[in-house]
């Protein structure tokens, strides 16, 4: 038995398609999967169940780091008024330390991992031998999210997600504390004209490449 891992980051902004990608990567190669978004949703739910404030960083890291990385409900996560919420405390860079600090543990387990979110191939796994950066054009990222809404029998705005996507792509791309970007060795993928089964063929091309020069 070995000990050893082998870790794969993808990053992009929010509706390229790296959570589907992500899953099935980890799927296909029976890899550990964690959406890091989900941990800054958790951390944030919490505060919301308490009743606590979401500008206190030091109530906010000390949630941040009891948060239960195995049991996170993407289907209640991904609720409107948590993400928001989330969006506050993820600039705190105490909170991003603890989170961060959780997910690397995350990253050592065997026999290898899937982390997918803003800044894993940059700052959490930086020396993860796989890197993406899955992208798409904005137009393209809020017909998805528009369609998906749709899809549910709710009704949506496109014009409103459309700017939600431009804020929140400004939002990533701008803080300083482990802004959105591709690693200077990530590979690209940009999903605007792509399936995602495309997109998961490129990438298992690749991951497979460097898996037999491991070997």
């Amino acid at each position: 038995m070995t000990n050893e891992t082998f870790t794969i980051a993808i990053d992009g902004p929010a509706a390229a398609g790296k959570g589907t990608l992500s899953r099935r990567i980890a799927e296909r190669y029976g890899y550990h999967h964690l959406d890091t978004g989900l941990t800054y949703r958790a951390t944030a739910k919490a505060l919301l169940d308490a009743g606590l404030p979401l500008d206190d960083e030091a109530v906010a890291e000390k949630i941040a780091r009891e948060v239960e990385l195995a049991g996170l409900d993407r289907d209640i996560l991904s609720k409107h008024e948590i993400g928001e919420a989330a969006s506050k405390i993820a600039v705190m860079p105490a909170v991003r330390r603890a989170l961060v600090e959780a997910q690397r543990r995350f990253s050592t387990k065997v026999p290898g991992t899937v982390l997918d979110g803003r800044d894993i191939g940059t700052v959490v796994c930086p020396d993860a031998p796989v890197k993406f950066y899955v992208t798409a054009s904005p137009e393209v990222r809020a017909r998805r999210r528009y369609d998906e809404i749709i899809g549910k029998g709710l009704t949506a705005d496109f014009d409103a997600i459309f700017e939600d996507v431009k804020r929140r792509d400004e939002r990533d791309m701008g803080r300083a504390d482990s802004p959105l970007k591709p690693a200077d060795d990530a590979h690209l993928l940009d999903t605007s004209e792509m399936s995602i089964e495309a997109a998961f063929q490129a990438a298992q091309s690749i991951i497979d490449a460097v898996l037999s020069r491991n070997a």
